[in-house]
């Protein structure tokens, strides 16, 4: 196995403090000693019932700092690093993420946490059946990517590059910088221009491909539960081979 090496890393805009039955005006007065040593504003944001530290991507159970999701005291949400907060996530997608926090959320203190995991996969089963239901709308799961150079450029197939040049086919101007955003129908099919289709060109006619947008969908589940051992293949076998109702076709 690879070894992984760690580096250490300034969180310019965070500082996590752990400590057991501390009161929140114990952390507001240590903000206000820390701002007089060195001159600089620290803030008090707040205590977390609990808060999980999700794993880095490029060092296997390494926890980072700048990827997690938390639940403060008074039951407000925080989300950072993950799939609901990132730009190209359709909202099919992202909405599903934060239901399944938000079920997760239900849990007062660490203790209860994992009691909780039920309703979290129930969330992810219900999203997986819509879409196997084929019932979710096409703008819901729209990809949105920007292009880092000319569309003719690329040197592999990448989706964002495909339906840049249907849109050139039909006249639009397409230039590096733009947005594109697409709709996946067919990733694995050989027709490279079936494979996606822009969102201007969608019509009444147009289908998404099922199994891919299921994967999406599994990955974000994977992302919040993946430190507790639902990976994507547990997921997998929880909410579709257990779901008869869920097809792939």
């Amino acid at each position: 196995m690879e070894k992984c090496i760690l580096k250490f890393c300034r969180i310019v805009d965070s500082l996590w403090l752990k400590k057991e039955d501390a009161p929140s005006q114990e952390y507001i007065e240590l903000c206000k000693e820390i701002s007089k040593e060195i001159g600089a504003l620290i803030g008090f944001e707040g205590r977390y019932r609990w808060i999980v530290f999700l794993p880095s991507k490029t060092c296997e159970g390494v926890p980072v700092l700048n990827r997690y999701y938390g639940v403060f005291e008074n039951g407000k949400i925080k989300v950072r690093g993950v799939e609901a907060r990132r730009r190209d996530t359709p909202n099919f997608i992202r909405e599903a993420q934060l239901e399944m926090i938000k079920a997760l959320s239900k849990a007062k203190n660490a203790e209860e946490f994992k009691k909780t995991f039920p309703h979290a996969l129930d969330v992810l089963k219900k999203y997986a059946k819509e879409l196997a239901q084929k019932t979710v709308q096409a703008e819901d799961l729209l990809i949105t990517k920007q292009l880092s150079i000319d569309p003719r450029d690329y040197a592999h197939n990448v989706f964002q590059a495909i339906a840049a040049m249907q849109l050139m086919k039909e006249g639009i101007e397409i230039s590096a910088g733009q947005n594109v955003r697409y709709l996946i129908t067919d990733a694995e099919n050989r027709r490279i221009d079936r494979r996606v289709r822009a969102a201007e060109l969608i019509d009444n006619r147009t289908r998404y491909d099922v199994k891919k947008y299921l994967e999406l969908l599994l990955s974000a589940g994977a992302n919040i539960l993946g430190p507790f051992g639902y990976n994507v293949e547990k997921l997998r076998d929880l909410v579709i081979r257990n779901e008869k109702q869920v097809a792939l076709n």
